[in-house]
């Protein structure tokens, strides 16, 4: 079997197209609930003149996110490559999200029990702000990763190896 030096490990070619089917899938899917709450709101912007942010939709496609946080950690093991840094996004991305909801439980946000004003609302906003930084952190995991596993790519690190 023919295989490639990449990064001083033997990764196969069949292991290197499969890693980058997941990547691009899973990049694809990471970026959904970080584009799709802003192409209705450029639209918004252009028709009407007025900027509305759904800024909860990313969480509530946190389905999407998962997934796609999931093939891309998939991948990255598979090549051997980001897994440190996608694992990280991924943990951080449940656990904001998480935690998120737990608070917003907790401090009475969520049954609207508690005005959502002051330090209660804050806190749950931070925690949804640090769900979207480590779901962008994943995205652009994603890309690096698809750009690791592309072939060109391979084709000068083989060629650099064998100088």
């Amino acid at each position: 079997m023919q295989y490639d030096d990449y990064e001083g490990v033997l990764v196969k070619e069949k292991n290197r197209v499969l890693a980058r089917a997941l990547a691009v899938i899973g990049v694809t899917l990471a970026w959904i609930p970080l584009v799709a709450p802003v192409v209705p709101s450029l639209i918004r912007l252009v028709t009407t003149r007025v900027f509305r942010l759904d800024y909860l939709m990313p969480a509530e496609l946190f389905p999407v996110a998962l997934a796609g946080g999931g093939l891309l950690m998939w991948a990255a093991i598979r090549a051997r490559s980001r897994q440190a840094l996608i694992g990280w996004g991924l943990g951080g991305m449940v656990g904001a999200l998480a935690g998120s909801q737990i608070s917003a439980i907790a401090t009475g946000l969520a049954s609207g029990a508690t005005e959502p004003s002051g330090w209660r609302l804050t806190l749950v906003a931070a925690l949804l702000a640090l769900y979207v930084l480590a779901l962008f952190v994943i995205a652009v995991s994603g890309i690096l990763l698809v750009r690791d596993l592309s072939p060109a790519r391979a084709d000068v690190d083989t060629s650099a190896s064998r100088s």
